[in-house]
């Protein structure tokens, strides 16, 4: 039987892991969801999706500071509430008037997303031949929680608190390779995200471009086709499935 080789790399692929948030899960609804159930609880003027797309866009300033040595590593999920109380604000919130529990299960919503469609059934389909897991900013307890709420069966879950570095750092991609007893060129990131993919080839791994050209809503200009010859290009993840499975020799 034989295996998938990477042009890029010029190595079979033993492992396929995941950018989680946009390629994996669909952050934007499930955020919004959880904005509104909120809102409605505490009767609250909210735009769900508006709120949403706020919150996400403190993601990467806040991991920035960690990246740059500005402060040191600390959870996603620590990050996530952190980003909540300014975004409160700007909407009108005061954090201080809501039960600090409410606040801490809004902040979790990061751990429920939804799986989009074809997830599920795409990551069932790579088990068969790849070990298979996330390479996410999330960390371990976060994607833990979204495994089984969502239903993705993980042969692995490495989060970002065992390399103790968000990407693009070389180490956030590289500290799960080694602890799989991989090389870098033996294992593929999948992503609908082009800056993750040309990281990750940056570091040596294959690469795979999967677009979710819903991830931001009906408005979305980004990350809408790839932006360079990825190793292989699917239109969902069971198409990425077939397009790696193993042939007979």
């Amino acid at each position: 039987m034989a295996r998938y080789i990477a042009p890029s790399t010029r190595q079979a692929v033993r492992a396929v892991l995941f950018d989680v948030f946009g390629t994996v899960v669909d952050w934007r609804t499930g955020i919004a969801s959880a904005v509104a159930s909120f809102a409605d609880r505490h009767r609250l003027t909210l735009d769900p999706e508006a709120f949403a797309d706020a919150w996400r866009s403190q993601y990467q300033p806040s991991m920035e500071r960690v990246r740059s040595g500005m402060r040191p590593y600390v959870s996603l999920d620590l990050l996530h509430r952190e980003n909540l109380d300014p975004v409160l604000r700007e909407q009108g919130v005061d954090p201080a008037a809501i039960p600090p529990g409410e606040l801490a299960a809004l902040a979790d919503a990061w751990h429920f997303l939804p799986p989009w469609p074809d997830s599920v059934a795409g990551i069932l389909a790579l088990k068969r031949d790849f070990i298979v897991g996330p390479l996410s900013n999330g960390n371990t307890a976060l994607l833990v929680d979204m495994a089984k709420g969502a239903g993705l069966g993980w042969d692995v879950i490495l989060g970002s608190d065992v390399s103790r570095a968000y990407k693009p750092s070389p180490d956030a991609y590289l500290a799960p390779v080694g602890l799989l007893g991989l090389e870098p060129g033996e294992v593929m990131l999948v992503a609908a995200h082009n800056a993750d993919l040309a990281s990750a080839r940056k570091v040596g791994l294959a690469t795979g471009y999967v677009p979710r050209r819903a991830e931001l809503g009906p408005h979305q200009h980004r990350n809408l086709a790839p932006t360079a010859d990825w190793d292989v290009l699917a239109e969902s993840i069971t198409d990425l499935a077939g397009r790696l499975a193993p042939t007979p020799e």
